[in-house]
């Protein structure tokens, strides 16, 4: 009885201490920013699995969506409303590809890295239009560098 009690426990911290551990990120939607125009600042974020990211609407006409391909297998895909701050805690390990819908040819993408990068060929394979193509070339160069 002792050791069941003892291993109920064990759980229980370990439940608490996930949520108790989860960082925060912030990433500003922006018409002008450090690398251009149209752009998430910061453009590359590594996170642990439970991170929550927060998409900030510094300036309006952007959102924030998954891009098709560039997902975890069973993460879910998620899109915020247009000019709006949106918030999301992603659970899954792996490579999540993001896009400003109105401004994805014009290179506002971004790519948040979860734990373990375990779909990043698949990831990487994705094509994209315009200025994204070289927007996540330089963003994979960076990954490979870190």
């Amino acid at each position: 009885m002792k050791s069941i009690l003892a291993a109920s426990a064990i759980a229980l911290l370990m439940v608490g201490s996930y949520g108790a551990t989860a960082a925060e990120h912030e990433v500003r939607m922006l018409n002008k920013g450090k690398k251009g125009a149209m752009v998430f600042e910061p453009d590359f974020v590594r996170a642990a699995p439970g991170d929550t990211i927060h998409f900030v609407a510094t300036d309006k006409t952007h959102n924030a969506e998954t891009i098709k391909g560039m997902l975890p297998a069973g993460a879910g895909a998620f899109r915020s409303k247009t000019s709006e701050n949106f918030t999301v805690t992603l659970t899954k390990e792996g490579v999540y590809g993001i896009k400003c819908t109105p401004h994805y040819t014009m290179g506002m993408v971004m790519l948040v890295v979860v734990g373990k990068p375990v779909n990043l060929e698949a990831a990487r394979e994705v094509r994209h239009p315009g200025l994204a193509r070289g927007r996540f070339e330089t963003i994979f160069k960076n990954l490979v560098r870190n």
